[in-house]
């Protein structure tokens, strides 16, 4: 017995050597075979490897621990796979790059460091994969250089991060995508196949820190969404390209804006052989404040296409949609008419707001060089010229595509400053280029653009600076009608998430204020959750070059404290600087235009203190007129103290914020 147990541990052990030889030479042989290559950060807290046998693959390691094990890229032509099975490197080329851009549109900072190492593996079958490496993120693409146009069926960026990652999901519907929807923290292996996850997307990888995945200039080409198999892997899917459209029947609901997909074809972009394809990206943070200055969209966008800039002109603008028009104490009916207008345009000059729009109902549906009886356009533009005010002019996407040449002449014949473009709702190919053909003819027009309805911002900011924001945002709009979207959670969550891949018109400035106890989403005299002070920090932390004031000029006018401090922050800035934060938590940013300095900060349901650090001013005194939630404002939403001191920059100030509560200040020499 105990002979044969010896035979038999004898042959168990032979044949796991065999075994163990056997991968040993695999492993030996896949090593000879993959080409491998490697590119650091400049600082060389970040470190891509990049191997290509069969596949191209990376893994991305920070300060020598493995952040994610592996990601695996490739697009699929109609006729190959890039890169193919046999498709070999034939050269390696790097580069290192110290430069500064000066952005036409300072969103951030009037000063962008770039700092990067690149890696670009250029293969023998008219390819290349770029890879490049900053301080804080890593990128890649694809570069293609065939004679003719080329069919991508698909493309493959699936990526696999460590157990226990959890991420901020924000989930669509195929194929229609407002980017309105709430981001929610749960663990990465509970997406499944059944659910899309749209970037900006955010994860949590423990002590290792938080990765944000997103893209940047993006062109003729879909947007990048992410599956999943309850794993922890993401699996990249994108729109196909539309071949039809559901028909829609005039005066049926939403029948001039509305454009479901019908038919699809079994490709995702047909496209120029020679060009360059999105970047994908993968910003790390150590801390979550980190992802509150981080340029690296902007930073990968292809340059500005237009020359001279100098009429683009971001600023403040006073809305009309939200407040329903409902202003009181006049001598005329409010509503969309010529003399509402007027009264804003007279509110707007008072109190030195560069802009009004004229949002849905100045034109009849369907045509745009149908005016409503009871607005004459050109009148409020030459009234609102007259006072030093510029008209912005809200439109349905489809119905000015159609119109465009014919539109914008008009527009500019009329003296428009600018157009609000809403309702795109879809991210497939043929609508990216629509946000990209709009942008082009607007900038002939000598007219910024407002996305609304929208994808989230992929470089196009940079391209064409006249596109001044973006929603693709869950904004203040929502209050309306709901109260589980524009929630003091949100407005805690979405600095570090939506906002990375650019500015958004959230449309804050609500005055009236509630808690959750108090609050009722009415459409025509809406009310915000959160307190006052919450609504005054919007204005400083959320990235708006085109900011809105959404309450109505009656509302403004009987609360002049706060519409001062409104109409004293800028829309860009020559410094950001965060503060503090956690995601989902609380927030608190300053920011410095010139010599001012202004400070922000803001919580979720949650009461908190937190203490201000001031070292960010220089030397010297400065006054600080600041705006505190009131003792009473977990009761009231509305209450609030105003409070003037001196402050240096040795000075630490602790600021009780409320539920949903806010703190700003304005700080100056």
């Amino acid at each position: 017995m105990i002979l044969s147990f010896a035979l038999n541990y004898s042959k168990h052990y032979f044949m796991k050597q065999l075994v163990f030889i056997f991968l040993s030479f695999l492993f030996i042989t896949h090593n000879i075979s993959a080409q491998q290559y490697s590119v650091s950060s400049p600082n060389g807290h970040l470190k891509v490897f990049i191997s290509k046998d069969n596949s191209l693959h990376f893994t991305l390691q920070k300060d020598g621990k493995t952040i994610i094990p592996s990601v695996e890229a490739a697009m699929m032509a109609e006729s190959e796979a890039i890169p193919g099975i046999k498709d070999k490197v034939r050269k390696a080329i790097k580069q290192s790059v110290n430069t500064n851009i000066q952005p036409v549109i300072a969103i951030k900072n009037s000063t962008i460091p770039d700092k990067y190492n690149e890696l670009n593996l250029q293969f023998k079958n008219h390819y290349s994969v770029v890879f490049r490496a900053y301080n804080d993120a890593v990128a890649y693409r694809f570069e293609t250089n065939y004679p003719d146009s080329i069919t991508i069926t698909d493309e493959r960026c699936n990526i696999s991060f460590p157990q226990n990652t959890t991420a901020w999901f924000a989930y669509n519907d195929r194929w229609m995508n407002s980017y309105e929807h709430i981001y929610k923290k749960q663990p990465l292996d509970s997406l499944g196949k059944d659910k899309t996850a749209q970037l900006p997307l955010l994860l949590d990888l423990g002590q290792e820190g938080k990765v944000l995945i997103t893209e940047s200039d993006l062109y003729d080409y879909p947007g990048l969404y992410f599956t999943g198999d309850n794993t922890n892997t993401l699996q990249s899917v994108f729109p196909p390209a539309v071949k039809s459209e559901v028909e829609n029947i005039r005066g049926s609901g939403s029948w001039d804006r509305t454009f479901r997909p019908a038919e699809l074809y079994d490709y995702i972009a047909r496209t120029n052989g020679a060009r360059t394809f999105p970047w994908r990206i993968f910003a790390v943070a150590d801390r979550d404040d980190q992802l509150l200055n981080n340029e690296i969209v902007y930073k990968l966008a292809a340059p500005s296409r237009i020359k001279d800039a100098d009429w683009i002109k971001p600023g403040q603008v006073a809305w009309d949609w939200w407040n329903d028009w409902n202003i009181t104490g006049v001598d005329f009916h409010a509503g969309v008419n010529t003399q509402t207008y007027k009264y804003y345009i007279d509110f707007a000059s008072r109190n030195h707001i560069p802009y009004i729009i004229m949002d849905e109902g100045w034109y009849q549906l369907g045509n745009m060089t149908e005016r409503v009886t009871d607005v004459d356009v050109k009148a409020i533009a030459d009234y609102g010229k007259q006072k030093g005010v510029g008209v912005i002019l809200w439109c349905v996407w489809r119905t000015l595509d159609n119109q465009m040449q014919e539109a914008m002449d008009l527009f500019e014949q009329w003296g428009i400053k600018g157009i609000k473009v809403d309702f795109m709702d879809r991210d497939d190919q043929s609508v990216v280029n629509f946000y990209w053909r709009c942008a082009e003819a607007a900038a002939r027009h000598y007219l910024t653009v407002d996305y609304h309805g929208a994808h989230k911002p992929a470089g196009l900011m940079r391209t064409y600076p006249n596109v001044v924001n973006f929603e693709g945002v869950p904004g203040l709009e929502q209050d309306k009608w709901t109260d589980q979207l524009a929630t003091p959670w949100m407005a805690v969550t979405l600095p570090y998430t939506r906002m990375f891949a650019g500015p958004m018109d959230y449309t804050p400035g609500a005055m009236r204020n509630a808690q959750q106890k108090d609050f009722r989403p009415i459409n025509d005299n809406p009310m915000s959750l959160g307190t006052r002070c919450q609504q005054l920090a919007m204005y400083v932390v959320f990235d708006a070059p085109l900011q809105m004031l959404a309450d109505n000029p009656i509302a403004y006018e009987k609360e002049k404290d706060c519409l001062d401090f409104i109409t004293s922050v800028p829309t860009t800035w020559d410094e950001t600087i965060p503060l503090d934060g956690k995601v989902g938590e609380y927030v608190a940013t300053a920011r410095r235009k010139g010599n001012d300095y202004f400070a922000a900060a803001m919580t979720n349901w949650t009461a908190r203190n937190i203490t201000i650090d001031f070292s960010f001013l220089p030397e010297g005194t400065f006054h600080m007129v600041q705006f505190r939630d009131g003792v009473n404002a977990e009761r009231n939403g509305t209450d609030y103290k105003k409070v003037e001191r001196t402050i240096t920059r040795n000075d630490k100030l602790t600021v009780h914020l409320a539920p949903g509560g806010g703190w700003a200040a304005r700080i100056y020499p």
